[in-house]
């Protein structure tokens, strides 16, 4: 979609629609939707006295405008009310209504900023959220079907403003807002390809691409460079997969004469998890291609950062494998030594998430990395917790896990931070090693992340588990189903963030 920002009257666009707004609420609509209704003879003051448009937040409503504006169309989006309305708000009502003019046929739009005006937000900041949430929520992943032409697309989307200083900060919020959308676009290309097209070779060139298109550095360490590195935590999950595993490293540098100056971003790339020995269930087990979302996040993070350019060092480390079962597969009960020295007990190899973590998290510190991130799908529980709504946070560093919350915030991603309690640490003590890699259905995404804090030792480290939210069930504002992208524009926030301290 082209997303441009035009000078003028939204209510002289000849395109084939436009779109206004409205506050619940609000009886006699005024600005630009006052001046639309007006042209229009009143009729969205009649629907609004009808009953049949309200306001409410996510309700479109599309009128035909019957050649007495040069748009054909007008669709009246509904802000919910004005004492809750935010830059998220912008994004969902801005996906909610580019979505239904797509249904209606329509090829190319104009909007006005909603929120730049009565709604009291930038006008940077508006055309930001303008721009994810049509991006976002226009998103498809149809490269497979065989049959492309019954696909529409809504073309292209202007964003009116009249006042010239407005106007030039919305184009640059749109600017801001295509990079981090096209960034959690990519990501949700790699989580929908099905684990026989995202292989870890497949998902290490997708790296290559990306550094070989933004110019960062990358470096695939292959199996046996992993062996000389003791990886034998990461390695074990390997072993019961044909496919080639993978650690995958790519690099941002914004400020290379300050190399201290840096953030580990480290995502889990289980390109498929049939949990190995440990067999998982076969209803919905095709979901589990999705098991690399965080490898995929932090890997779009990266991108989204060199074309920004932020002044700060960032580097994505992302070990990639397959977990399924063999001759050769790792067995409950095994005992395997990573790359710290440390032994671990296997006793479920469906935990295999935080053992392919341990040595990536441990490769992190080798490579001096100051402050870390982990992003996985890691526990079943975290969704028993916290639903599909929120992503579970933990740390060993308030100050890092705040930065944190407040970048979630600014991208309008949610999280709830999970305590970590030295007794949690008790539950994942082993007889015969010195760590086990799960402590049972108590509290099991607690265990999961004092797993690998182990590992991440005195490193400032935040761990996020996306188990709830890396697959969205339905369309709803700039969500659609299937891959949700997310936490790739938080963790950009988060870089943001750092780099201006």
């Amino acid at each position: 979609m082209d997303i441009r920002v035009s000078r003028g009257d939204i209510a002289q666009q000849a395109l084939d629609a436009i779109v206004v707004n409205l506050f619940e609420g609000v009886e006699h609509p005024g600005g630009a939707t006052g001046a639309v209704d007006r042209a229009l003879d009143g009729a969205i003051s009649a629907l609004i006295s009808d009953g049949e448009v309200r306001g409410k937040k996510g309700e479109n409503t599309l009128l035909h405008t019957l050649g007495r504006i040069p748009a054909k169309r007008v669709l009246v989006a509904g802000l919910g009310k004005q004492g809750e309305f935010s830059l998220d708000v912008v994004r969902q009502v801005t996906a909610e209504a580019c979505r239904a003019l797509r249904r209606a046929g329509v090829k190319r739009a104009a909007t006005i900023a909603h929120g730049a005006g009565i709604g009291g937000l930038s006008a940077l900041a508006v055309g930001q959220a303008i721009a994810e949430g049509a991006l976002l929520g226009t998103y498809t992943f149809t490269r497979l079907k065989s049959r492309q032409e019954d696909h529409q697309e809504l073309a292209e989307l202007l964003v009116v403003e009249r006042d010239a200083d407005k106007a030039k900060e919305l184009d640059e919020g749109v600017r801001i807002g295509r990079i981090l959308a096209e960034a959690t676009v990519l990501c949700r290309d790699l989580v929908n390809e099905p684990a026989n097209r995202m292989t870890p070779t497949r998902l290490a060139e997708a790296a290559q691409e990306i550094a070989r298109v933004h110019g960062l550095e990358v470096q695939v360490l292959e199996r046996a460079q992993c062996e000389e590195l003791g990886m034998g935590s990461f390695l074990s999950v390997a072993r019961g997969s044909v496919e080639p595993p993978k650690l995958i490293v790519l690099s941002y540098r914004g400020d290379p004469d300050s190399p201290e100056n840096n953030l580990g971003l480290v995502g889990k790339g289980i390109t498929f998890d049939s949990g190995g020995i440990s067999l998982k269930p076969a209803a919905n087990m095709e979901e589990m291609k999705a098991d690399m979302a965080g490898g995929a996040s932090v890997l779009c993070a990266v991108k989204a950062l060199a074309q920004l350019k932020p002044k700060i060092n960032v580097t994505a480390i992302v070990p990639a494998t397959e977990n399924l079962p063999s001759g050769s597969a790792t067995k409950p009960g095994d005992v395997v030594r990573a790359m710290s020295g440390k032994t671990i007990e296997v006793i479920n190899t469906d935990a295999e998430g935080r053992l392919v973590l341990a040595d990536a998290v441990c490769y992190a510190r080798k490579l001096g990395l100051r402050r870390m991130v982990d992003v996985a799908t890691l526990t079943g529980a975290i969704s028993v917790a916290l639903g599909d709504v929120r992503v579970g946070l933990f740390t060993n560093n308030q100050g890092l896990a705040d930065e944190l919350l407040k970048a979630g915030e600014a991208a309008g991603e949610r999280y709830w931070q999970l305590p970590m309690d030295e007794e949690y640490r008790e539950l994942i003590t082993s007889q015969v090693a010195d760590i086990k890699n799960t402590g049972g259905r108590n509290a099991g995404s607690i265990t999961g992340a004092y797993f690998i804090k182990e590992f991440a030792e005195d490193t400032p480290w935040v761990h996020l588990d996306i188990a709830g939210v890396d697959m969205s069930e339905k369309d709803k504002g700039y969500l659609v189903k299937g891959a949700s992208g997310i936490p790739v524009r938080t963790l950009v926030h988060l870089a943001l963030r750092l780099a201006a301290r």
